[in-house]
């Protein structure tokens, strides 16, 4: 039996898939919840029973003991069946990394000096990969990274209007992020469908607390709407998206705000949080739908920047066959999926109300019968994206 140990790290927190390969079933999933504090959480999953635990846990590599340990007692023993790989999510692997990658000293010395551009996710990452190499001595590690996918993009599409010098010296590009999601769920669409990736123009809108867009051609990211940061592009929970960057020039000479500062405001105090006061998209939801007219304009906003999106996408596609929602928000809000969609008919994009509302964790189509563009919903699984990219590392 093949087995696969997903493990997402970041600052303080820890999340974790047992994934058997071979039916790519998930046997065990957890979280833990602030690492280095007085005390943590501890979540463990498996066979529908969940169980949680409190205690003191001073870094990541007690955080992969106590993963072991809630392994052993609550299964299934990783003693008996240790995992034939683990996978580690990482979020930026600038130019240097274009697809999955056995980690190697070279490789952990490459993401750290890749910190620069992600200094909130890269250390966090490597802690996972240090403390994983430390507990499980022997079994290979490979690294995902959410730009890898992305890497397919053209110049045109990369390269930002900005002095090239000081571009090259500071690799400052579009890089993209959620490129794990997008390659499954573009993939899970044709597989769905039953039509060769090849074919396809599709369109992912990833929605979530962070979100995104992807233009894809044939399987190849041509376009994606975060850039150099995870900051650019659509209106997020806590981040602020597409802006005038003289924005920043004059809150710091008007407002006196400092770089630190300002990018707290953009990453963590804007988007739906900056204009509701609520970072999450349900919370704004009914704040809407009980007449909050701060909550509606903000969904306006919302909606506007994805159709936006969606409308330049198309003609950079030059057509589109598919076009889907995903993540928490795209696979669960069938009304922000419609209002989303209004007016785009005359593209061939349309929404069969009914399909739309059917309540489903399982691949659908929401379009009407017939459309010219297919629109699905599909759920994303980046970990099984992950244990799939790490598997065709070590059995190649």
């Amino acid at each position: 039996m093949s087995l696969a140990l997903i493990v997402n790290s970041g600052s303080s927190s820890l999340k974790y898939q047992l994934i058997e390969l071979d039916g790519e079933e998930t046997l065990a999933s957890g979280a833990i919840d602030r690492i280095g504090e007085a005390e943590s959480a501890v979540v463990h999953t498996t066979g529908g029973e969940k169980h949680e635990t409190r205690r003191t846990i001073a870094d990541h590599t007690a955080a992969l003991r106590v993963l072991t340990e809630a392994f052993a007692e609550y299964g299934p023993d990783l003693a008996f069946s240790p995992p034939t790989v683990i996978g580690h999510r990482v979020v930026h692997g600038g130019s240097l990394f274009t697809g999955p990658t056995l980690v190697t000293d070279q490789v952990i010395a490459d993401i750290d000096e890749l910190s620069a551009l992600a200094p909130l996710h890269n250390p966090a990452n490597l802690a996972g990969i240090r403390a994983a190499a430390a507990i499980f001595v022997g079994v290979p590690q490979v690294a995902v990274f959410d730009t890898a996918f992305h890497q397919t993009l053209p110049p045109e599409a990369y390269t930002y209007a900005i002095d090239r010098d000081l571009a090259a010296k500071h690799k400052i590009r579009r890089y993209g992020f959620h490129g794990t999601s997008h390659k499954f769920v573009s993939e899970e669409a044709a597989k769905f469908l039953g039509r060769p990736l090849e074919s396809l123009k599709t369109i992912v809108l990833h929605l979530g607390n962070g979100a995104s867009v992807a233009a894809i051609d044939g399987g190849r990211s041509v376009e994606t709407s975060m850039g150099l940061t995870p900051l650019e592009g659509l209106v997020m929970g806590t981040r602020s998206g597409d802006l005038d960057p003289a924005i920043l020039f004059h809150l710091h000479r008007q407002a006196g705000l400092g770089f630190d500062e300002l990018d707290s405001l953009l990453n963590r105090g804007s988007g739906m949080l900056g204009l509701t006061g609520n970072g999450d998209m349900r919370d704004v939801q009914n704040l809407a739908s009980s007449g909050d007219s701060d909550a509606e304009a903000a969904l306006a906003v919302w909606r506007h920047r994805i159709k936006h999106y969606i409308g330049g996408y198309l003609a950079q596609l030059g057509g589109l066959d598919v076009l889907v929602f995903t993540a928490g928000v795209g696979e669960n809000n069938s009304l922000g999926r419609r209002r989303v969609l209004a007016g785009l008919e005359f593209l061939g994009i349309e929404v069969d109300n009914d399909r739309n509302e059917l309540p489903s964790r399982e691949a659908r189509v929401i379009s009407p019968e017939g459309a010219r563009v297919t629109v699905l919903v599909i759920p994303t699984n980046e970990e099984l994206e992950i244990a799939r990219q790490a598997l065709s590392v070590v059995s190649a």
